[in-house]
Order: structure tokens, then sequence, then C-alpha cells
């Protein structure tokens, strides 16, 4: 079992952020067979893609870095914030000192991939860092960056729900909100399913929280460079990963407000901004302008500003419209 120990000040100074690169990892750990399975319709379109990348690029250096139980740093460099991007995280990639990557290579290279002559070519070389951002760079471009705007809105969405959840039920309920394995207990956060790690201390630098639509389970960073980290599975995946099983179906409900309508309305389990809706269903702002007005005007819905956004969410007639259809 995992415990962070949490004072006032840490729950003062936690905060979210997204990760593109440390997504870019998951999705290339879950590619080579060392991470949860990816569904079926994403496998058959990434996996020749991705089998390529290794032929052609040094991708298989980046995998032989990977372990089991975790990964490189300088590859998945920790986030600042909610506005990070692929950008920022390959000019931090490509800064990492040569005796600080051969470091991790030293300690995190150890399985078998690691002996192979040409990965080991790679991390024995004096541009070892720069060759293998170029191959992270080109995986992004070529099997995350089509997708990445609308994994982005699901875990910007999550965000805001979890935000939404602070300020009406606190902490405790939102951190036991991340997943079912997670419990708040006597002033620390219990994780049951890890290994015997024990206490971690955060001493007032807070925990960050990272939602993710490839972890499967709560992962965590407890070693520097990173901050005290838990990433979790963000909402809204299961239609993502194929689980439709536990997806509401809305047929009927499509028969009546029509299918765009209806997709908007069960996607709404949470608030959303337009450009968040407009990117998670892949539809056009506009598009997604239209319909909203005439829910509202319907009564199914209404809005309000939060910041600078403007969120939609369900009233109670189209919470009852919702529940009625699934």
């Amino acid at each position: 079992m995992l415990r962070f120990e949490v004072s006032v000040e840490d729950l003062l100074r936690s905060r979210f952020a997204l990760s593109p690169a440390m997504d870019l990892c998951l999705l290339l750990r879950s590619l080579a067979g060392q991470n949860r399975p990816l569904p079926r319709a994403w496998a058959a379109r990434l996996l020749p893609t991705f089998e390529r990348l290794r032929r052609e690029t040094e991708l298989d250096a980046a995998l032989a870095l990977h372990t089991p139980q975790s990964g490189p740093n300088f590859v998945a460099p920790p986030p600042r914030g909610l506005n990070q991007t692929w950008a920022e995280d390959l000019a931090t990639i490509r800064a990492t000192p040569l005796e600080a990557a051969r470091h991790e290579f030293t300690t995190t290279a150890t399985g078998p991939s690691a002996h192979d002559p040409r990965v080991r070519a790679v991390l024995d070389s004096t541009d070892a860092v720069t060759r293998i951002a170029e191959a992270m760079d080109q995986a992004w471009h070529e099997l995350l960056a089509a997708d990445w705007p609308q994994l982005r809105a699901i875990c910007e969405r999550d965000v805001v729900h979890r935000v939404g959840l602070i300020g009406e039920h606190g902490w405790a309920m939102t951190i036991e909100s991340l997943h079912p394995s997670i419990a708040w207990r006597a002033g620390g956060i219990e994780i049951g399913f890890f290994p015997p790690v024990g206490n971690v201390r955060l001493a007032g630098d807070g925990l960050l929280l990272i939602p993710s639509v490839f972890v499967g389970n709560i992962a965590a960073h407890l070693e520097d460079p990173w901050p005290r980290t838990l990433v979790y599975p963000a909402r809204g995946t299961a239609a993502l990963w194929g689980e439709q099983a536990t997806v509401p179906r809305p047929d009927a409900l499509s028969a009546l407000v029509g299918r765009a309508r209806a997709r908007l309305l069960l996607t709404l389990d949470a608030p959303a901004s337009t450009s968040h809706l407009a990117r998670s269903l892949a539809m056009t702002p506009g598009a997604v302008g239209d319909h909203l007005a005439i829910l509202r005007g319907a009564g199914l819905l209404v809005r309000a500003r939060s910041g600078r956004s403007v969120l939609y969410r369900r009233t109670p007639l189209g919470e009852a419209l919702v529940a009625a259809s699934g």
C-alpha cells in the first residue's frame, strides 16, 4: 500500500496538470505490449506505423528505457500546468544534459532490449539525447498528434469536473473519486493496490494530479525530478476505449432530439465548454453551438460563466431525459 501524508498546506499547493509526453510514453508502452492493451480499432490503426517507426528511427532506444514499474524521466519531464504542450516537452527533452541522460540509461536500461547492438549503439553515443528526442518527436506526430485535441479535451473536462467537486464537496471526496482503490483516511491518501511502499510525506509541496486517457489504474511519481504525483484515468474514456457496455445507448434519445444533440446531452455528464465538446466529439464549434442553443431553448441545458469559459450543463429535465433513455 502507498500512503501520502497530507497537511493543510499540501492541499493548498496541490494542483492539476496535463502531460503530453507522459501520455505519449504510455501509448508507446501499450503498443509495445508493456502497458494496458489498446482497443482493437486503435491497435489496428496505429501498430503498422509503430512497427515502421521502430525500424526506421531510434524508437527502440527510447522503449529500452522503460521497465514494468517505471520509465525514464528525461523523455517524460514533469509538466508545469494545464497548458503544457508537446513542443514544450520536446524542448525540455532536447535540453537534457548527456550526463543526466546516461545516469538514467544506467539505472533504467537494464532489460534484454537494452543489450540489442543497435539500441546499445544509440545509448552509448555522444548524441544519444538528440537521437532519442527526434524519435519521440516523430512518434508524436505520426501516432498521437492527430488524436491529441480530442484526448486533451477529455482530460480538460475531467479537471473541470474535479475542480467542481472540490468546491462542492471538498478535497477528501474529490481524491476518493479518482479511483476505487483510493481512500482518504486519518489525514492521508491511501492507495490499496500498490506494493508495500509505506508512507510518503508531501512536506508542504502539495500533490500533482494528472488525468490520462492511457493509464488503466493509478500510477505515481515518488522521486525527483518529479513532484509527488498521482496519474489517474480521466473520466469519459469508456467510449474512446470501446467499452460500450458501460455507456448508455442513445437510440431512443436520438429518435427524440436527433443523433448529434443526443451525443451532446450524453457527453454533458460534467460541465463543458463549446470548444471542449467540439474537440471531444470531433464536431465543428459552430455545429456544437447551434445544437447547444436548441437544447438550451428546450430547457435541457443551462450555461454559466467560469473564468474565461462558458460551461454548459444538463438541467433536471435534461438529466431525467438522459436517465429515461438509458
